[in-house]
């Protein structure tokens, strides 16, 4: 039974978030994030999938979600860099994805 007690208080705490739901307001935010123009100006390359089961890790894959309680992060777009916490750029496949700054990688945790 504590093993079992163990486990289920592990798993959540391992697992990656990338499913995201996109907020109205900035204080229902989890992580502020402001899109770059080009990639080199990012700290995530972002690939947006199509299925939730195409989530894998903390890799940059992201799904949208349509409702809060679906998601791991709540996420709030900004219009300026210096408001936010993650720079990301949206990127067109799937292999470009991944994290350029990895002092930022807990934000997703």
């Amino acid at each position: 039974m504590k093993k079992i007690l163990i486990l289920l208080l592990i798993i959540p705490l391992s697992s990656n978030s990338q499913k995201v739901y996109s907020v109205k307001y900035a204080n229902q935010s989890d992580v502020k994030v402001y899109v770059v123009d080009y990639a080199n100006q990012s700290d995530l390359k972002v690939f947006k999938v199509d299925y939730p089961n195409q989530v894998d890790g903390n890799k940059g894959l992201w799904y949208f979600v349509d409702y809060p309680n679906q998601s791991d992060k709540k996420i709030y777009f900004v219009d300026y860099p210096n408001q936010s916490d993650l720079k990301v750029f949206f990127v067109k496949y799937k292999n470009q994805s991944g994290w350029r700054n990895k002092s930022k990688q807990y934000l997703f945790y």
